[in-house]
């Protein structure tokens, strides 16, 4: 397998398993966050779908971007499927973006972030990437045992 096919597998993998977790979520919990200061479930679920978009953008920006006008801030929150639904064709442009990659420019290209503390080579990138919906599944996780709802099983 060459590496971008291995990062596509991983972005597969990590939205596969991370919307069976957020399709486990009851309705009447979506709302349900921890603590005041913490997002609730269904703010968790835009809150990854929202920062794929922005690092997208990043990527194509190679760094930073000055401003960032976010799809999502103007729509309410309703449900994890209307979450999913909006965020589709940014998540097909974001993927196609990966394929367009060669294997060479996962090393060459820099994505200056210095602004927030970091460069990094493109492949590092995109692994932060699935990193960081991965962390807020497991974070999501630890919410619904926390809350004492059943948990699915996301290792199938």
């Amino acid at each position: 397998m060459e590496s971008i096919e291995l990062l596509l597998l991983n972005f597969e993998e990590v939205r596969r398993r991370s919307i069976k977790v957020w399709m486990s979520v009851p309705e009447e919990y979506l709302g349900w966050k921890p603590d005041e200061k913490a997002m609730s479930c269904l703010e968790m679920v835009r809150h990854v779908l929202d920062s794929e978009h922005y690092y997208h953008l990043a990527i194509l920006n190679r760094g930073s971007l000055e401003s960032y006008e976010s799809p999502f801030d103007s729509r309410p929150l309703i449900s994890v499927h209307k979450e999913l639904e909006m965020a589709e064709p940014l998540r097909k442009a974001f993927l196609a973006t990966i394929k367009s990659f060669s294997a060479a420019q996962l090393a060459d290209i820099i994505i200056d972030r210095s602004d927030v503390g970091y460069k990094r080579k493109l492949g590092d990138m995109l692994l932060r990437i699935g990193y960081h919906e991965s962390v807020h599944t497991g974070q999501l996780l630890d919410y619904l045992r926390v809350a004492g709802v059943p948990r699915v099983k996301v290792w199938d």
